[in-house]
């Protein structure tokens, strides 16, 4: 816990990561500069790229976290790296701030992840983990509609996340890891899937690799069994598609008494008992951001305006790293099942 440190704020953050997704990031933390957020810190690896990254946004550059967290002595930390750094990085960070936000995937393995929960609960710090999609537009409205019990209880849920998008591009080492969709897009799609259904009970998957160029699997299609409900998540980087969806995700959710469902170009449907309707929930281009990414880049700042409420003591982190562990977890039964071909329980 920081000296002096107000739940009232200002808060001061350092980023710890200058790649290709931590722009988004800074962004949005500058956007929320007025209310009582500031990045005093950028930190990375490469000097040069961490340099560049503090002199756009007002901030210090360091190479060396523990340097960095000696000199400002930061409210929280944004990880924003590639998960075999994040349990060292969240060690080190959890006893000298009062909050730690960790990029997703929280970790490659349960002992790591568990490890990071952990350190986070002996320091007293909240664990929150950058999981953005449960913050887009389109599914913080199905989750208001779910709420308010406009379908009755949920029994169906298909999410699809299928594109033709050069990923690799910008993060050119998705092409060399070995678990490449699950734990790239599953993460996000399966955190959806607890959120609106549950807990899963039991997983069945399969994988593809269809793109030559990369490692690891470039499309799965789960089945997951909850109590009283199922969920489907299909998902591909090597889908062609006019005109292109990425980012979008679509989904299909059924209750008991109506059917949302989120098509192309954000258009919400809505059958309930009272007939059929139609939502605009395109979220808006912020001034930084730029079409199709709007709707991730509009979902980061939601997100990051979640985490000033959890300093202020207003709410309670969505999702923790606790809650996060059966994600994980869901997404290495995912693997298991594809491998042995069978039904597995997370």
């Amino acid at each position: 816990m920081t000296e002096g440190a107000s739940a009232a704020g200002p808060f001061t953050g350092c980023l710890i990561g200058a790649g290709f997704f931590a722009r988004n990031h800074m962004q949005a933390w500058r956007d929320l500069g007025p209310e009582g957020v500031r990045i005093a810190g950028v930190c990375d690896l490469d000097e040069g790229r961490a340099r560049t990254m503090a002199e756009e946004f007002g901030a210090r550059a360091f190479t060396d976290p523990a340097a960095m967290l000696a000199a400002l002595r930061p409210d929280f930390v944004d990880i924003a790296t590639t998960p075999p750094s994040h349990r060292a990085l969240v060690e080190l960070c959890a006893p000298q701030v009062r909050l730690v936000i960790c990029q997703k995937p929280i970790a490659d393995t349960p002992n790591d992840a568990r490890a990071m929960v952990d350190a986070c609960d002996r320091a007293g710090a909240a664990f929150v983990i950058h999981e953005n999609f449960r913050w887009q537009r389109p599914f913080v409205r199905m989750q208001e509609l779910l709420l308010a019990g406009a379908i009755g209880m949920p029994r169906f849920l298909r999410l699809n996340f299928r594109h033709g998008w050069d990923v690799y591009a910008g993060q050119p080492y998705l092409a060399t890891v070995p678990r490449l969709a699950i734990m790239d897009i599953g993460v996000h799609l399966f955190d959806l899937v607890r959120l609106f259904l549950g807990e899963a009970r039991a997983i069945t998957c399969e994988t593809q690799k269809r793109n030559p160029r990369v490692e690891g699997e470039d499309a799965f299609t789960a089945l997951t069994a909850h109590d009283g409900a199922v969920g489907v998540t299909d998902a591909s980087f090597h889908s062609t598609l006019r005109p292109e969806p990425f980012p979008q995700t679509l989904a299909v959710l059924e209750g008991d008494r109506g059917t949302l469902e989120l098509r192309e170009g954000y258009r919400l449907v809505i059958h309930d008992e009272t007939g059929r309707r139609e939502e605009d929930v395109e979220p808006p281009v912020p001034a930084w951001g730029e079409k199709p990414w709007h709707v991730v880049q509009d979902s980061v700042l939601a997100f990051q305006r979640h985490v000033v409420a959890v300093l202020r003591g207003q709410a309670t982190p969505q999702p923790s790293g606790a809650d996060n562990l059966r994600t994980l977890a869901l997404c290495l039964a995912a693997y298991r099942s594809a491998e042995i071909g069978a039904r597995v329980s997370p």
